[in-house]
């Protein structure tokens, strides 16, 4: 299998209340073709934010004065270190800040994340399946530390049409020995790849991954599949 990416250039600034899903299938066809049948669509979580209005007003004049609606956003804070808060949100994510961003948003707002990103994502699917005629796959992505991990890397936060996960288990390796625990989150790995596209300072919200796999594409939830249930985590 070989995979195709790149990003959608000429999206332009998304504003609240834009169509997002009309405004990348117009990019889309205007500057690559078109969007094509089995074609996965990553777009970033800022800009999902911003067309859903999940903007809120901060002082732009101090830098914490976000940091109420940290405490807001987070259903349990799991560490402290300075001005730096690890929480996690109502959505399962643990995450620094709740997920609330300053970066690549007009300077006195901060971005919130999306109500329900598997819902913005069904939304995007199915607005193109209608405006274009192609059925996508579409993953949110925004950016996230590691524990135990130097370094930023993107992971989903919402998926639409494929699978969050692939598993492996009751299947054999090259040795013929049976897979116990092998389950691979697709939908990071894909999110991850786009990101090598997109950077974070170019302007390009969105990218579209060609190749994927057939097999992959399903109804999948990244709340269902990929959030580590409580009696299942060891570090809780």
């Amino acid at each position: 299998m070989s995979l195709e990416i790149f990003g959608i250039t000429g999206v332009g600034e998304i504003e609240p209340g834009d169509d997002l899903a009309a405004i990348l299938a117009a990019a889309a066809a205007e500057h690559h073709g078109g969007l094509r049948d089995g074609d996965v669509l990553v777009v970033t979580q800022k800009v999902v934010s911003k067309a859903e209005g999940m903007l809120v007003p901060v002082d732009p004049d101090d830098p914490l004065s976000h940091k109420p609606l940290v405490e807001r956003e987070s259903v349990r804070i799991v560490r402290r270190r300075g001005d730096l808060i690890i929480s996690e949100t109502k959505h399962g994510f643990v995450c620094a800040n709740a997920g609330i961003d300053l970066s690549n948003v007009r300077r006195g707002y901060a971005a919130l994340l999306p109500e329900d990103s598997d819902r913005s994502a069904r939304r995007i699917r199915d607005a193109i399946a209608a405006r274009a005629g192609v059925t996508v796959a579409v993953i949110v992505s925004d950016t996230f530390g590691r524990p135990w991990r130097r370094g930023l890397t993107d992971v989903a936060i919402g998926c639409a049409g494929i699978g969050a996960i692939v598993d492996f288990r009751g299947t054999t390796d090259t040795e013929g020995r049976e897979l116990h625990v092998t389950e691979v989150a697709v939908v990071d790995e894909l999110a991850g790849a786009a990101d090598l596209v997109l950077g974070k300072a170019t302007g390009m919200p969105a990218a579209v991954v060609r190749g994927v796999d057939p097999g992959w594409f399903r109804r999948g939830e990244v709340h269902a599949e990929l959030i580590r249930d409580p009696a299942e985590d060891l570090f809780r």
